[in-house]
């Protein structure tokens, strides 16, 4: 986690991707979010909303999702890639909280895609060193079989990494909170634009 009292500019965000690309992940069980298996010692954050019907919702919500749609806020910007999401792509977040900036490093640990049980398209990003938290989070979404439902089902599991956010876990616990009901809101608002 860097703490930055001006907005840092492309250059350095570029040069912080590039360092933290070399970098380990911060926690040993990467890719336990493709089935739900939450280490011991973490925190669990699971959310849904339910996007619509059928394939031409679920087509939409995997686009959005290629897109970073669900990532568009006033205080978080994602700093990526100009292309679809891959596993070993080192992205940088940059949030601005309480008058500061934060840049945080994570890197795509996998993307799938299958169709049995259940119609799903997923990725997932790990923490890098350059965290304020320390695990893993999974977007995707699913289409239903029984009854045609599509759903943006978010899931993460993380503790702090850094003093900072041990000692401001309840901020950092309502920033993510944030996070989550945001982030269903612009899925649930990417797919309602493209269906009306």
């Amino acid at each position: 986690m860097q703490l930055l009292i001006r907005m840092p500019d492309s250059r350095q965000i570029l040069q912080f991707i590039e360092s933290q690309a070399q970098q380990d992940f911060t926690y040993s069980q990467v890719g336990a979010t493709r089935n739900q298996s939450a280490p011991a010692g973490f925190r669990v954050d699971h959310n849904r909303i339910c996007l619509g019907q059928g394939a031409v919702v679920y087509e939409q919500a995997k686009q959005a999702l290629t897109d970073w749609q669900h990532y568009r806020f006033d205080w978080l910007h994602l700093y990526r890639l100009d292309a679809p999401p891959a596993a070993g792509q080192t992205v940088a977040a940059l949030a601005h909280v309480l008058g500061i900036w934060v840049l945080n490093a994570c890197r795509i640990v996998y993307v799938l895609e299958e169709t049995e049980p259940l119609t799903r398209f997923a990725f997932a990003y790990g923490t890098l060193p350059d965290h304020a938290e320390c695990g893993e989070e999974r977007f995707q979404v699913e289409w239903h079989p029984d009854d045609d439902s599509v759903w943006y089902d978010l899931y993460a599991f993380s503790r702090p990494n850094t003093l900072l956010s041990k000692i401001a876990l309840p901020y950092v616990r309502s920033k993510q909170k944030q996070f989550a009901r945001e982030s269903l809101q612009a899925m649930h608002q990417a797919v309602t634009k493209k269906t009306n």
